[in-house]
Parts: C-alpha cells; sequence; structure tokens
C-alpha cells in the first residue's frame, strides 16, 4: 500500500517517510479526559477537564468549586476573634500564616498594638509552618512523579513541627494560634530549646532531600523544561510566592512589605536560576521550596535568639472587644503559597460589613491552561503539583 501511495503520489510524498504517510492514513480524533475531582495525580478534590489529541494535551480547564464553603461571608456574619478558626480552614496547610493575615488586617484596621515578644512568637510560628507546608509539597510531589520515599522522610520531620504546635496550643492542623492582639498562650517551657534542637535536626536533612530527589535523574527528566512559565507570563497571571520567585523575579514581601518584625531578620529570596533545565519550569518551582526551607531555618534561630531576651504579654485583650471603624483596609502577606490578602470594611460595630479573601493558591491555579497547553499527558501531574494548589484556598 505504501509503495502504491508512492508511485501514484511523488509530488507530495517524495520527501516523507513511510510512518509518516502511514500516519496520514489514520486520522486521530480528539477526546475530553477528566481528571479528578479525585484523581491520585491532583492535590485535593481539583478537577481538570482535559482535551486531549492522543498523548498531545490540547486544553486543561480546571473546574473548582468542590470545597466551596462561603468563608468570607460567614466572615461578615462574625466578630474578627470569631472568624480567625474559619481562617485555619483555608489553606489547611498552613493555618497558623492564615491566622496571621487576617488578624494582621483587622489590627491595621483598628490600631491595635502587639507587643514585641508576641511579634516573634508569630515569626516563629509562621516559618515553622511555612517548612511543614513545603515538606507536604516535597513529599507529594515525590508521590506525582513516582517516588514513595521523600512522602515517608517529609511526613517523619513534619511530625516534629506538629508536635511541637500541639505542646503549645492543643491542635495539630487547625491552630487559632495567632489571633486579634498578638497569640492565644506564652510558649510553653523548653519550647525554644526543642525549637532549637529541630533546626539542629533538620537543616542537614534539607541537602538530604536533594540527594535523594532534587537532583534524581528521573525527578530532573520529569519536571525539568516542563511547564515553563516566564517572569513577563508569571506576572501577567498574578502568579505570586514560590511560583512567581521560581520564574526569576525576586519578589518576597516579608522583605517589600515586612511586617510582624521581619525587618529585624536576616534572610534571602531564593529564585529560580534554570539549574537543570529553562527558569520557570516545574523543577525551579519545586527547588525554590526547598531553598526556602533552608533560609526559614535561618529566620526560626534569629527568632530564637531574641525570643529568649524579650519579655512581656503575648496578648492584647483588646482584640476580643475591638469595634471596626467606618472605613476599610486591604492586607496581605507573604503566606507559603504566596501571597494572601484580607480585604475587610467596617461599619462601626464588632461584625465586618465586607471581608474578602486574596487567596494564592486560585491565582496561581488561573494559569492551568496557558502552561499546560502542547505538553504530554504524563506531564501533567508535574505542572499542576509544581503550582502547590490548595483547595479549601481555592474555593473558600
Amino acid at each position: 500500500m505504501t509503495e502504491t501511495v508512492l508511485e501514484s503520489r511523488p509530488d507530495i510524498n517524495a520527501n516523507l517517510s513511510a510512518d509518516a504517510i502511514r500516519q496520514q492514513d489514520m486520522p486521530t480524533e480528539e477526546m475530553l479526559v477528566n481528571m479528578g475531582p479525585q484523581h491520585p495525580a491532583t492535590h485535593g478534590v481539583l478537577r481538570i477537564v482535559l482535551r486531549t489529541d492522543g498523548e498531545m494535551v490540547l486544553e486543561a480547564v480546571p473546574h473548582i468549586g468542590y470545597l466551596h464553603r462561603c468563608a468570607e461571608k460567614i466572615g461578615e456574619s462574625l466578630a474578627p476573634f470569631q472568624f480567625i478558626p474559619y481562617t485555619d480552614r483555608m489553606d489547611y496547610l498552613a493555618g497558623m500564616n492564615n491566622n496571621l493575615a487576617y488578624a494582621l488586617t483587622i489590627e491595621k484596621l483598628t490600631g491595635l498594638e502587639v507587643s514585641k515578644r508576641a511579634q516573634y512568637i508569630r515569626v516563629l510560628f509562621a516559618e515553622l509552618n511555612r517548612i511543614a507546608s513545603h515538606l507536604v509539597m516535597f513529599g507529594t510531589y515525590g508521590l506525582d512523579m513516582g517516588a514513595f520515599t521523600p512522602f515517608l522522610y517529609a511526613f517523619r520531620e513534619r511530625e516534629w513541627i506538629l508536635d511541637m504546635f500541639e505542646s503549645t496550643c492543643g491542635a495539630r492542623l487547625t491552630y487559632s494560634y495567632i489571633t486579634i492582639g498578638g497569640v492565644t498562650d506564652d510558649l510553653p517551657d523548653g519550647f525554644l530549646d526543642r525549637c532549637a534542637e529541630f533546626c539542629d535536626y533538620f537543616e542537614p536533612k534539607i541537602d538530604e532531600y536533594n540527594d535523594l530527589l532534587s537532583f534524581n535523574h528521573i525527578f530532573v527528566k520529569r519536571t525539568a523544561n516542563v511547564g515553563i512559565v516566564s517572569a513577563e507570563d508569571a506576572i501577567r497571571w498574578g502568579l505570586t510566592g514560590p511560583c512567581l520567585r521560581a520564574s526569576g523575579v525576586r519578589w518576597d514581601l516579608r522583605k517589600v512589605q515586612p511586617d510582624t518584625s521581619y525587618e529585624e531578620f536576616e534572610f534571602d529570596i531564593p529564585i529560580g536560576e534554570g539549574l537543570k533545565g529553562t527558569v520557570g519550569d516545574s523543577w525551579d518551582r519545586y527547588f525554590v521550596r526547598m531553598q526556602e526551607m533552608k533560609q526559614s531555618v535561618r529566620i526560626i534561630r534569629q527568632a530564637i535568639a531574641k525570643l529568649r531576651d524579650t519579655l512581656g504579654d503575648v496578648l492584647n485583650k483588646k482584640g476580643k472587644l475591638v469595634k471596626l471603624p467606618e472605613d476599610d483596609v486591604y492586607y496581605e502577606i507573604e503566606n507559603p503559597r504566596g501571597q494572601l490578602g484580607f480585604y475587610v470594611q467596617g461599619n462601626g460595630s464588632q461584625v465586618p460589613a465586607r471581608v474578602k479573601a486574596r487567596g494564592p493558591s486560585f491565582c496561581n491555579l488561573s494559569i492551568t491552561n496557558h502552561v499546560c497547553r502542547n505538553c504530554l499527558l504524563a506531564d501533567i501531574p508535574a505542572i499542576v503539583g509544581s503550582i502547590d494548589v490548595v483547595l479549601g484556598e481555592v474555593d473558600r
């Protein structure tokens, strides 16, 4: 059959191989593939509808809302200190950071003062939770790429952090520890010593993780030069956090807009450098988080030193009784996944008239269709996993 075609159409087929001619005679058909909302390669209840042509992905449309709980509307029905537990349920892997974002927003609106000791405790717990969050990304991303061992190592170290959280506030996932006016309780006896011991133990582990997964040949092949996001696209699509910095943009609110005494701490801002591929690829988005864990350890050591020399109350009790002026404020902080911001409008009462959240996972997820086009089906878990979304924060 091939010889007949070659003889009858020499003008068209002269430069084509037999395989190419055979493929011309086999028309393909596009197919819609549902990935999720219950799928081992998606994080949480995310559904992505893929339009495929064979193994090629032509379009990837995220469908969200499976975890929608009306969080913002609830915030318009409660006093600010009562809404703190609901912020834990947004990015449930970074509850301390969520508490901090909303507490700072209310404090900016009302002018409520927070003691220096409470500020240092906030920094300490925000960075511990940043490490815990990145450890989950490290472990689950390894699972996405077919490596099971990193998952076990990541959760082993994360347990140490959760044990410290539990010893302080009694909770391991949803804390409500950072609240309006400071933190609910002072640190328990021996906490700083245990925290310093954790830093000494954990810091060398990051290099082990890099040897185990980051520089693994198969892992690099699966993630390098996959899902490339340029700096221009990252800014255009509103990416923040590690997803933005991985594209080479050195932007971190802890440096640009320091709060909670972050201006007193020394640390660097890791960015994507294209060490294994192109700047802004999936490997860069992963590796920026690995580097950030080292910087968080550096900040925690400084916070421990400051807390040993700083005494005082840790909670301004006016936070429970504060009335919101007839004004509004928008404030955001650097969460593990990017910039988490709250807009709060007061009306003179204890209950806000309007509450609006700007979730980094929601904005980072918006680039999915753009970055997943014309990639292979097997690349979808690598790309979506590198964005590291939490659906509680996406849906709210």
